[in-house]
């Protein structure tokens, strides 16, 4: 009986927080963690086993945690000194007599960049550069913010950092970046590079003789400050040192090799975290520059941290009440024996609920139960390879799925790029996304007839 009622208080509470996700006006944070003191207060006096206030603290994992603080402060270093912005500044600059180069060079830069960091940065970094850069040109910026669009979702199948969702896989499952190379590279690259060929040959090709001049402007694109300033970003005019520009880029290409080639996320992540920030001091009060991690950390947005953190409790309480047990008890009574069938399962369902559900609570919901699977002899990569593909692909069916699709067509509204509306953004982004899911089951059924 007391496990039922403690069932019953955990589902509530996970349920109260994909309530709180879903309206926009709502501090999300807030109900997250109070569901979370609910739901570990609940645990602690109603589990049907002894359960300790040591083992809910240990059942955060403090290793992604961590990880994902020291990541957020490196893009805020970098986003402060406009790394990212004077890259896309110099794409533009090099290649804005050339529409169809600019198109290729400047979706696939961006999509390289969305691997590595969160995909609205991204989408706020280079989408004026785009519309400014077509102003000048002349040329209508809606196939190029398209290709853009569509091609950053597809950025975080590459890498074990290029999502939350996919750090979470990753360090649960032993997951390095070789790993994901080998078994997501060819994946990314056959869906990175057939998207562009498509959006070229059937949208690029009918606007090149177009015309464009924003219609809503009369003079040179306006910047919003405080619109700016609440996303913390700056858009560069004006070219940034070349110093600062060069040892960055060289420290994150360093960053990013350290990452490949050493497994420990967090040792990384410190150390990471600590380079930039000495190579890019602050002038204090006394005219002298030093190294000042304290500013940097201000800059963080520590929602996303605490929300990881009442997820990982909310699970904990999952597995105490054996509602967990529950679910992976379920799958595997439906489970297809079959490894492509059961594969091609979890791609969809994972895609259709990452479609209608926030893709966080998903992702650690889902952990356990591929785990079970595996426990119980199922071929584990083709699962990871089906489970990450729908768990970051599945929210691109409809634009509000996605927050660097809302992104987009709201600063393409601002910047008055009226071609790309949401009805287009919704058809056209849904056939990808359609398509993206296809090439996913044909990609598995090349890994489980070929590979296994």
């Amino acid at each position: 009986m007391m496990e039922l009622v403690l069932q019953i208080i955990v589902l509530s509470c996970f349920v109260v927080v994909i309530i709180a996700l879903f309206r926009e006006k709502s501090d999300f944070l807030f109900f997250s963690i109070a569901a979370m003191l609910i739901s570990a207060t609940s645990t602690y006096f109603l589990s049907p086993v002894p359960v300790s206030m040591e083992e809910i603290f240990l059942s955060v994992d403090w290793e992604v945690i961590f990880f994902l603080i020291s990541l957020f402060t490196i893009v805020a270093v970098l986003e402060e000194n406009h790394i990212f912005q004077e890259l896309a500044r110099r794409i533009t600059t090099k290649f804005s007599t050339n529409t169809r180069k600019f198109f290729w060079v400047i979706c696939l830069t961006s999509t390289i960049t969305a691997a590595f960091i969160e995909d609205v940065s991204v989408a706020i970094i280079f989408i004026p550069m785009i519309i400014n850069t077509s102003e000048k040109m002349r040329i209508n910026p809606a196939p190029i913010l398209l290709g853009m669009t569509i091609c950053i979702n597809l950025a975080s199948t590459l890498t074990p950092f290029g999502s939350a969702e996919n750090i979470l896989i990753a360090n649960q499952f032993f997951l390095s970046s070789q790993w994901f190379f080998i078994n997501m590279g060819l994946y990314f690259l056959i869906a990175t590079l057939t998207t562009l060929f498509l959006l070229d040959k059937f949208i690029l090709q009918k606007h090149l003789k177009d015309i464009w001049t924003p219609e809503c402007l009369e003079k040179e694109i306006p910047i919003d400050k405080n619109y700016i300033k609440e996303h913390e970003l700056v858009i560069v005019e004006k070219p940034i040192p070349r110093k600062i520009f060069n040892k960055n880029m060289v420290s994150l290409l360093i960053f990013f090799g350290f990452l490949i080639f050493i497994p420990n996320i967090l040792f990384i992540g410190l150390i990471g975290m600590l380079l930039f920030v000495f190579l890019n001091p602050r002038r204090g009060e006394s005219g002298k520059k030093y190294p000042d991690i304290s500013y940097y950390l201000k800059q963080v947005d520590f929602k996303l941290i605490f929300f990881f953190i009442s997820l990982f409790i909310l699970v904990f309480s999952f597995e105490k009440a054996g509602i967990i047990q529950l679910l992976e008890d379920f799958v595997l009574n439906i489970a297809p024996t079959n490894i492509f069938l059961l594969s091609v399962l979890i791609l969809i369902v994972t895609s259709l609920l990452s479609g209608f559900l926030d893709n966080v609570p998903v992702t650690v919901l889902f952990i356990p139960i591929i785990q079970a699977l595996s426990d119980n002899g199922f071929a584990s990569i083709p699962m990871l390879v089906a489970f990450i593909l729908g768990i970051n692909l599945g929210g691109n069916f409809l634009p509000q799925g996605s927050a660097a699709d809302m992104m987009t067509l709201e600063l393409s509204k601002k910047y008055c790029a009226d071609d790309l509306n949401y009805k287009r953004l919704l058809k056209v982004g849904g056939i990808f996304a359609a398509y993206h899911i296809v090439l996913g089951i044909g990609y598995l059924a090349l890994q489980t007839f070929f590979f296994l």
